[in-house]
């Protein structure tokens, strides 16, 4: 069980991040490298700091009007065990996640990664690929450009099939 996580850091409250107000935490490194990413500061995988999970989680709770937590980049695929344990307890807390990655839902499941898989499992909408500049469009709901997608990972685990959100 990882205890700690590297952030590039986090925003207490946000509307533009997922449904509702959402505590989002930046993950520290990326290997997407995506043209006319948003984020660039967290590339560098040794940049940012490390942070408990207990201080975010514990951070969440002060805030009532909080809807969910919204792990973002970076990339959290490549610290899979700790956002996993964040995510895991953000849901114990009562708390909605939504899990931004770069990699597509289907080489997500095709690694076959049991981390990954894990991360997957506690992550209740996943917006997946990486930012396209050619595609990117402001008038999209939490995502940047047309090639992402919010996915139902519940729904999909449950059907064993791609389901998509609602919001897209």
């Amino acid at each position: 069980m990882t205890s700690q996580i590297r952030i590039a850091g986090v925003v207490k409250e946000s509307i533009v991040d997922g449904p509702g107000i959402r505590f989002v935490v930046f993950a520290q490194g990326c290997h997407h490298h995506c043209e006319g990413c948003h984020n660039p500061a967290t590339h560098d995988l040794s940049g940012g700091h490390l942070v408990s999970i207990d201080t975010i989680i514990a951070e969440m709770k002060k805030n009532p009007l909080l809807d969910g937590i919204t792990l973002s980049g970076g990339e959290p695929f490549l610290q899979p065990e700790g956002f996993s344990e964040l995510a895991k307890c953000a849901q114990a807390a009562g708390f909605h996640v939504i899990t931004y990655t770069g990699y597509t839902f289907e080489t997500l499941l095709a690694k076959k990664d049991q981390r990954w898989l894990r991360l997957l499992r506690y992550t209740d909408l996943l917006v997946d690929g990486r930012f396209e500049e050619e595609q990117k469009s402001l008038l999209l709901k939490f995502r940047g450009s047309k090639n992402q997608r919010i996915i139902d990972v519940n729904q999909s685990q449950l059907k064993n099939k791609l389901i998509l959100s609602k919001m897209n």
